[in-house]
């Protein structure tokens, strides 16, 4: 086996156990930094060394897939894996200039947050998967409270509410599967399922449909999505930069179980009448509230909950085309959303109080031209014009859901809301400009925080340049999960490695 596959699982869990120890902020930072480099690293090397080949297989203690933890690694997996990591750097590169002052174990949370999301992505088993989601709710809970303040923690105790909820359901749904195919790996219940007699398809569909609220929940699909814009638009700039990746697991996890799960048995819930109805609501839904934000930490927010919602209804289609576009187009997303994450609370610092981010008339801040360049072009990404790799995912997108007059006109008709929100608010920004002195924090002292806003630029750029091969790869990755029979295969077929089995013969007492 390639124990490379469990490092991206391992090394967070690893590093954030030593970072409970450490108590000097220098050392966590660095400790912290160089974990993060290194699981970029390794991400990026697995995801160039394993490419599209078929899915590969990390059994926990060599114990077969259906009674040990299993790890798998395909295409679509380790892209998610690379895109973790790059944004992980760049939120601890702000973080490292001050936020990270502000609570003990932020490097510790940091990394557990990481943890989690790296094991969704990996993880072949459904009870693994509720673990890493309970791990992700429990760092994100407390990297949200990061810094105090009554917004965090209003929006922290209404976030950790809704999502209990969530992980209740989760484990009712996991139940009902596991009473039916005798197994939660995904590989073996989904060949379990596919067997089921008649009398167990009402269980089958209700689990299928719990599970299918749960993840809808997580990625913040309406109308499950109110917890999101207030718990994104209070957070700190480097918990809300990670928060970025954090819905779209909700996609991930709605295309990879449907696919292997459920995609085998006629008795699995209608998913796909659901989920692009839903992700086009929130569309609107966000394009709405994004118009309407007060403030740009608060319309980045909802313009996260826009991008998680462009990835469903991708997903929504089940095409190795629809999801494709949408997983391609998440990625310059992301960065693009961190970026603005990252250049709100810079403004805010910027501006000073009592303006912070508002989108009001304020004095002019220390920097405006170069805080206004990052934002135009961060806006730009984000919103999907060209020239930047977004334009495409969107135009792929549109191809990949059909000649569907209602869909596209969704689709164009919220990107235009938010081109215009994001022109209105940078306006208000860096033109409305009262004549008062800035009482805000200098040009020296600011700009030297914004390390991790060149690479997610850089990101972004390189995204564009190889958008052609990055598409393909995205295509193919879709490909593999949409039909799932090679990564079924591939998990079923460790199954009897290292075991003997022995079969008595009475008769001539001898074994064969």
């Amino acid at each position: 086996m390639n124990h490379w596959i469990a490092a991206p699982f391992l090394l967070p869990a690893l590093t954030a156990c030593v970072l409970v120890f450490v108590r000097t902020v220098p050392a966590q930072r660095a400790i912290s930094l160089l974990s993060a480099l290194t699981l970029a690293a390794i991400a990026g090397g697995l995801c160039l060394g394993h490419g599209n080949a078929p899915a590969r297989v990390y059994a926990m203690g060599n114990w077969p897939s259906h009674l040990g933890i299993v790890f798998v690694l395909d295409g679509l997996a380790a892209l998610m894996l690379v895109l973790t990591g790059v944004v992980a750097v760049a939120a601890l590169l702000y973080a490292s200039r001050g936020w990270d002052t502000r609570s003990r174990h932020f490097h510790a949370l940091f990394h557990v947050q990481l943890m989690g999301l790296n094991g969704a992505f990996l993880t072949g088993d459904l009870f693994n998967l509720f673990v890493c989601f309970e791990l992700m709710l429990i760092a994100s809970y407390a990297l949200l409270s990061h810094g105090d303040g009554s917004a965090r923690l209003r929006a922290g105790l209404h976030y950790v509410t809704v999502n209990l909820v969530g992980s209740a359901v989760f484990l009712i749904a996991v139940s009902l599967l596991y009473r039916v195919g005798g197994t939660l790996n995904m590989a073996d219940l989904g060949a379990a399922l596919a067997n089921a007699p008649e009398a167990d398809r009402p269980w089958i569909r209700a689990g299928g449909l719990m599970l299918l609220c749960v993840f809808l929940l997580k990625g913040a699909a309406f109308p499950l999505h109110l917890w999101q814009p207030a718990a994104y638009g209070s957070a700190s700039a480097p918990a809300a930069m990670i928060f970025s990746v954090l819905t779209k697991v909700g996609a991930y996890a709605v295309f990879r179980v449907s696919s292997v799960v459920f995609g085998a048995t006629a008795a699995a819930p209608h998913i796909d009448a659901v989920v692009q109805p839903l992700a086009l609501l929130t569309l609107v839904v966000a394009a709405l509230g994004a118009f309407s934000a007060k403030t740009l930490s608060r319309l980045v927010a909802w313009l996260a909950l826009a991008s998680s919602a462009s990835v469903l209804v991708g997903v929504g289609t089940f095409s190795a085309a629809g999801a494709g576009a949408a997983f391609f187009y998440a990625l310059p997303s992301t960065l693009a959303l961190a970026a603005l994450f990252l250049l709100a609370d810079a403004i805010a610092d910027a501006r000073g109080a009592p303006w912070g981010d508002r989108l009001q008339r304020a004095p002019r801040m220390h920097g405006a031209t170069a805080l206004g360049l990052w934002y135009f072009a961060a806006a730009i990404a984000v919103s999907g014009l060209p020239p930047f790799a977004a334009f495409l995912g969107k135009a792929l997108l549109m191809q990949g859901i059909g000649p569907s007059p209602w869909g596209w006109g969704i689709i164009l008709g919220t990107s235009l809301l938010n081109v215009v929100a994001l022109a209105r608010a940078g306006s208000r920004l860096f033109w409305s400009i009262a004549d008062v002195p800035c009482p805000g924090e200098p040009a020296a002292a600011r700009f030297e925080r914004l390390g991790g806003l060149a690479l997610l630029g850089a990101g972004v750029v390189a995204l564009t340049v190889a958008a052609g091969s990055v598409q393909e790869f995205t295509r193919e990755a879709a490909r593999q999960v949409a039909m799932p029979s090679g990564y079924v295969a591939s998990v079923l077929g460790n199954r009897l490695k290292g075991w003997t089995i022995r079969i008595e013969v009475p008769e001539g007492g001898a074994d064969r």
